[in-house]
């Protein structure tokens, strides 16, 4: 029995709020369970330096956790003072999201998607993922209704979903209570179409089989294809 009584391959309570702030062009907010997330994702009229002149356009992201998103304040993070924790998560939101987008569509700007955990209970790089696709795919809609952008520049739903190994079974979006004792781990991101972008998966203790790993991936595809319903949800499809 898993601490929350789930299902092996049941997701926690998920919700995405779209356009849930007054003055970004892109926002989601994320709750996947008692894991919160709220995404921006804000347009900048030029790209990075690096880019001027390329025609192609850039999508980043910042992570951030809140001093009591956990249950013990954590000091607030200078941007240059990030721990590696940070950067590695908000660099592989990053990557995840431009994987859905054609940047030459998108033109000569920046989006950057900024997550921030209001409050953590696991899961939490997954869940800015999967609410940080809503927030760029609102800021596409808004240049879009604009006329700043001919093409739509989105090629791909992107989610993620972690999944593990947990008192010997394997189990879909880990909470707190599991990832904190949890044999194995792993964070998948996929594309509508079932693509891989990324695979973060570590044995915590003991070594898992390649026969689980494969109940992993069946588990991680369930689950991701349940949030891009979801997503589609929000935004609404062709909007």
């Amino acid at each position: 029995m898993r601490p929350s009584g789930r299902a092996q391959d049941e997701l926690r309570k998920v919700t995405l709020q779209a356009d849930c702030t007054k003055h970004a062009e892109g926002s989601c907010y994320a709750k996947f369970g008692d894991t919160h997330v709220l995404c921006t994702a804000s347009i900048e009229d030029r790209p990075p330096p690096w880019l001027r002149g390329s025609g192609k356009g850039w999508v980043t992201a910042e992570y951030g956790m809140l001093p009591r998103a956990t249950n013990t304040r954590m000091r607030r993070e200078a941007k240059n003072g990030q721990s590696g924790r940070t950067q590695e998560i908000q660099r592989l939101i990053g990557r995840s999201l431009r994987a859905g987008i054609d940047l030459h569509a998108l033109g000569e700007r920046q989006i950057t998607v900024d997550c921030d955990v209001i409050q953590a209970d696991g899961g939490t790089r997954t869940a800015a993922i999967t609410g940080g696709f809503v927030a760029l795919w609102r800021a596409c809609a808004a240049l879009k209704r604009a006329g700043d952008i001919k093409e739509w520049p989105i090629t791909e739903h992107v989610a993620a979903i972690s999944c593990g190994v947990y008192a010997g079974k394997t189990v879909l979006d880990l909470d707190y209570a599991e990832d904190s004792v949890a044999g194995a781990d792993g964070n998948f991101v996929m594309t509508g179409s079932g693509g891989l972008i990324e695979v973060q998966a570590s044995a915590e203790g003991e070594v898992f089989q390649r026969e689980q790993f494969d109940e992993l991936m069946r588990l991680a595809q369930k689950g991701i294809g349940e949030l891009i319903e979801m997503q589609k949800n929000a935004i609404g499809v062709g909007t």
